[in-house]
């Protein structure tokens, strides 16, 4: 592991993904003014944030029932804007 700035601890991993995947990974980190290791890091933490999410709508179902179609479409036109 490495320190940078005395803040932030950082750890090298090696990934492997298909050359196209790769492709797209880099055009979109440069798009984004950022490195491909910033770019990764950003769409991890949001996967992670969506499998929380998921859990979180788990244990609502769970105790209260399963959400309505209405209710699901109220709240894609939330997010929706």
């Amino acid at each position: 592991m490495t320190k940078y700035d005395h803040v932030m601890t950082v750890e090298r991993l090696t990934v492997s993904i298909e050359s196209e995947l790769a492709i797209a990974v880099r055009e979109a980190a440069e798009a984004d003014e950022q490195n491909v290791s910033a770019w990764l890091a950003d769409a991890a933490r949001r996967q992670l944030a969506t499998r929380g999410l998921r859990d979180v709508v788990a244990a609502w179902e769970r105790e209260h029932g399963t959400f309505s179609d209405e209710e699901l479409a109220a709240a894609r036109a939330l997010v929706d804007g």
